[in-house]
């Protein structure tokens, strides 16, 4: 048998790196903190792409499972100016490169791809050491452990596996986001539902933005972008969700409303997800039976790119480990070897952009100009 392969966390990218190997016959198990599927929200809308997630998918053989799933139309775009005004209006003509899907549909067709009891629920990493030889014990948090000889971190942000290879640890991005949702838009909240269409609404200015997609059944599930620092928003009681809501909606005074009701019309109580990155260029040298995956690996403030990065990483280390079976470092040196320039190219190019969009005012132009440019 070929060596079983340990994987932590249950994201996409493990998932997808489990479903290849599955594919190639190589036994893996995945080790999941959460309890079950459905413990938690799985967020909101994710764009696919044609040159990396769709990729992996395809890798998986669940490209047909894929489209029973993408939302039609949502690849629309607008953007509006803070007082209302459309600025770009493109429609989804069925050629974009990025179908829409929700999260957790999309990781329910990975789990339900992967045999009985390949994930392990409810098994939170605690700790993890080496053990001399290529072989790593992981330590969960009820107290129970498992050795390995091939261990994979695929367990996010503030991975457990990371500190076998690397010192970095994630910094504050300077951005954060609050979500909200508006349930039922096109009956009970009629202007938001208009200003934001058939698909995705950006209301970018510097230092705040306004995001917003269209998900299933007349959802209109937002996100209130700010460049502040922790402490500002720790001074908010998120737990008061009216004075959070109002202490939020003061930063987009004389906004146009139908984009102010995105925030003071939830339906929801305000929720603050901040962002946080690795260093650019995060890379680490060669150390026998373990590796990193997706935001463990590369994590960076979001940029459209991280759940297909990481589900492109799952793809490529199965394949690596299906063509060297009886070599498993040269399977994850070839897999390093691509991973680390991709990530590094993608955060570097999306910082570029960014600092450009924040620079002189010209946010909206410039965001306009990378869509166009992008088709």
């Amino acid at each position: 048998m070929r060596t079983p392969v340990t994987i932590i966390g249950a994201g996409l990218g493990g998932l997808t790196l489990a479903r290849v190997l599955h594919l190639h016959g190589i036994p893996a198990t995945v080790y999941e903190a959460e309890s079950s599927p459905t413990a938690r929200a799985q967020g909101g809308l994710l764009d696919i792409h044609d040159y990396n997630g769709q990729l992996a998918l395809k890798a998986a053989g669940l490209m047909d499972e894929f489209h029973a799933i993408v939302l039609e139309g949502r690849q629309a775009m607008r953007v509006l100016d803070r007082d209302g005004t459309v600025l770009l209006d493109k429609p989804d003509d069925g050629t974009g490169g990025r179908p829409e899907v929700q999260r957790a549909d999309l990781r329910q067709i990975l789990l339900d791809s992967l045999p009985a009891g390949t994930v392990r629920w409810g098994r939170k990493a605690g700790g993890t050491r080496a053990l001399g030889g290529g072989r790593h014990e992981v330590t969960f948090a009820d107290g129970t452990t498992v050795v390995t000889s091939l261990l994979v971190g695929a367990d996010g942000a503030w991975s457990r596996v990371r500190p076998l290879l690397s010192t970095a640890t994630p910094e504050y991005a300077g951005t954060s986001s609050v979500e909200t949702y508006l349930f039922d838009a096109d009956t009970r909240h009629p202007a938001a539902a208009k200003a934001v269409g058939g698909g995705m609404l950006i209301a970018p200015s510097p230092g705040a933005d306004l995001f917003a997609h269209r998900e299933k059944d007349a959802t209109l599930h937002a996100y209130v972008g700010l460049s502040r620092p922790l402490g500002w928003f720790a001074a908010i009681d998120f737990t008061d969700a009216a004075a959070a809501t109002a202490r939020l909606a003061a930063e987009f005074e004389g906004w146009a409303p139908e984009l102010t009701a995105l925030i003071t019309d939830a339906d929801t109580a305000p929720v603050l997800r901040s962002h946080y990155q690795l260093p650019t260029g995060h890379r680490w040298d060669r150390a026998p039976g373990v590796t990193l995956l997706g935001d463990a690996a590369h994590l960076a403030a979001p940029n459209g790119e991280g759940a297909n990065l990481a589900m492109l990483d799952g793809a490529d280390l199965g394949a690596a480990l299906a063509a060297h079976p009886d070599d498993i470092e040269a399977a994850l040196t070839e897999y390093e070897q691509v991973m680390f320039p991709r990530s590094a190219e993608v955060a570097t190019f999306e910082g570029a952009e960014m600092q450009g969009m924040d620079s002189d005012g010209n946010t909206a132009q410039a965001l306009i100009k990378m869509i166009t440019e992008q088709g």
